[in-house]
């Protein structure tokens, strides 16, 4: 494994710096947009300060693109047959890029918030640093545990399948992402192929980097199994999951709950591997009590 580089994430803030800070941290390849306005004011308004996170490898922050490219399906094989792997960075690097900020903004303590991969960063964060994490919450993440249901294999498929390239063919990009997005979507409300679609080129203005991506996967890879680290964890904790979701089944959100300490786990009806506009309002109100009820314990 590599050692850590540190490195300055680009993010950008919603509320009052000196409310109490709530960090977001986006999932695979995703962008801090994903985390949409509203849903950030929501809280703000609520008495928080919002900073709202690219990952390395993703939008604004910075890419290892110097790193030489990873076939996946070599990378599974040496680690099947117990090979030592040579990897830019794994989870707990991507962890310590999040310390990192608080040092860089002096903010003591904090809430983290994570959705899918972010989800697995924060709850890393809160075992490295459990002084530092006022509360916790995971939406649509996992522990690793091995023993858990697999992932759909078409998800999985179209998540790993190299996309098109949008420079080429920028409809086809977009309809392979929206054909994406729609498969792991919610039953419980419409699929809101307008909000999806503005993401898309929104996320392809800022940065596209599949290579930076792949890197994210592995880094998901090797980390594996966090469950042992989970027990440092001592902050208030609330799971979200999706009842349908088909990338990181239910089970994968009952796990977190069942390996922190006094979690609380909060099952979606009908929401799958997304957090859908029409759910944003009711997410927030959700992710607000967890966090006034954290602050006054």
């Amino acid at each position: 494994m590599t050692t850590n580089q540190q490195i300055s994430l680009f993010y950008d803030a919603f509320g009052i710096a000196t409310n109490p800070a709530v960090v977001l941290i986006p999932g695979l390849g995703g962008h801090n947009i994903s985390w949409t306005e509203d849903f950030c004011q929501q809280i703000a308004k609520a008495g928080f300060y919002i900073i709202r996170i690219d990952n390395r490898d993703a939008g604004l922050s910075p890419h290892f693109n110097d790193s030489p490219p990873i076939d996946l399906n070599e990378l599974v094989q040496k680690l099947q047959n117990g090979e030592k792997v040579e990897v830019p960075y794994t989870l707990f690097d991507m962890a310590d890029d999040v310390i990192h900020l608080l040092n860089s903004l002096s903010i003591n303590k904090a809430h983290v918030i994570g959705r899918s991969m972010g989800g697995i960063i924060a709850q890393l964060v809160a075992a490295k640093a459990p002084e530092r994490i006022i509360s916790l919450c995971p939406i649509m993440s996992s522990t690793g545990n091995p023993s858990l249901p697999q992932s759909e294999p078409d998800v999985l498929d179209m998540l790993i399948r190299p996309s098109i390239n949008p420079k080429e063919d920028i409809d086809g990009y977009l309809n392979g992402q929206l054909v994406f997005y729609r498969r792991i979507s919610s039953s419980s409300c419409p699929f809101d192929e307008e909000y999806y679609r503005d993401y898309i080129l929104q996320a392809l203005a800022r940065n596209y980097s599949p290579q930076g991506t792949t890197r994210q996967i592995v880094a998901v890879i090797v980390t594996g199994d966090i469950r042992p680290y989970l027990v440092n964890i001592t902050a208030p904790t609330l799971v979200i999951h999706g009842s349908i979701d088909p990338l990181f089944p239910l089970a994968a959100g009952q796990d977190i709950a069942h390996n922190i300490a006094n979690a609380t786990l909060e099952i979606i009806d009908g929401m799958g591997h997304e957090t859908p506009p029409a759910l944003n309002s009711n997410i927030a109100n959700l992710i607000i009590t967890h966090l006034q009820n954290a602050s006054h314990s």
